[in-house]
């Protein structure tokens, strides 16, 4: 252990002012699920660590039409709030009790594909993050916060504080596939939002996890079913335009070749799962 000093700010204030004061050689962390394995592994030597957790940053709160979700909130949390489903489910598809009880939302941001299952789902109903350094507070659209593979928007003298979820109307599916069905890294991870207008979509979002070097967009099949009442023809095309706009990787969850093939694959059950009450509402509307 190289660790020579901790630092626990009770306040964003003396966080940032910590930070500006010893710049990028110190570490920040909240939950530490993901720096920790690498500090006690020695791949990560540290000298200096600063903890957030008694920041303030770690409510939960509804406000109008938005999920405010403080960075350092733990995954544990979000399992018990009600104002967003798809991000319950999320939370609870991702690790374990232990992981979920220090592991944050905002520490999930910059986890590592096969990493970020919450981050795949709040990419899919259009979060935003709030960054808030020396210069300022800033808000940036989480498509836009990752950058590149452990990379993001965030400047060395910045925090990440909060996420903003708009609570719009519509449907959501959540799907991982893993090699078993609880406490495994995924395959692939699949996260939609559709907006509906008579029956036909108006608006998708499709997030694709462990399918790239971050959570992504999957635009192709987001067009693939726009206008469409998600008809097998639709959910195939959409499914066939996500396998081949992702950046499958080879590790030890699965090859290359198997990712790339099982993105298609979950994208359609995930559509699948939101067609069928579509298709039986608009059936009722038929009959009336």
């Amino acid at each position: 252990m190289t660790v020579t000093d901790y630092y626990l700010p009770g306040s964003l204030p003396e966080a940032l002012g910590l930070l500006q004061a010893h710049g990028p050689t110190l570490l920040v962390m909240a939950g530490g699920t993901i720096a920790m394995p690498l500090v006690n592994e020695g791949i990560s030597l540290p000298e200096k660590v600063m903890g957030l957790r008694r920041t303030g940053l770690d409510r939960i709160e509804r406000v109008g039409d938005e999920l405010h979700i403080g960075a350092t909130a733990t995954l544990t949390q979000l399992l018990e709030q009600d104002a967003c489903p798809m991000l319950r489910l999320a939370a609870s598809r991702t690790a374990n009790w232990p992981v979920r009880n220090m592991g944050t939302i905002g520490g999930n941001l910059f986890a590592p594909p096969p990493g970020g299952d919450v981050a795949t789902a709040l990419l899919a109903l259009g979060a935003r993050v709030t960054l808030a350094g020396p210069a300022g507070v800033r808000t940036v659209r989480l498509e836009d916060f990752h950058t590149g593979f452990m990379t993001t928007d965030l400047r060395p003298d910045e925090l990440l504080t909060s996420i903003t979820v708009p609570l719009e109307p519509g449907d959501t599916a959540f799907e991982k596939l893993g090699r078993k069905h609880a406490g495994t890294p995924a395959v692939v991870t699949v996260a939609v939002h559709v907006a509906w207008q008579e029956g036909t979509v108006a608006r998708a979002r499709i997030a694709l996890g462990a399918a790239g070097p971050h959570p992504m967009r999957a635009t192709r099949a987001e067009a693939a079913i726009s206008g469409s009442r998600l008809e097998a023809e639709a959910i195939a095309a959409s499914g066939a335009a996500a396998s081949d706009e992702c950046l499958a990787f080879a590790d030890s969850v699965a090859s290359e070749w198997y990712r790339h093939r099982m993105v298609g694959v979950v994208v359609s059950r995930a559509l699948a799962l939101l067609a069928a009450p579509a298709q039986a509402a608009a059936a009722a509307r038929g009959g009336a």
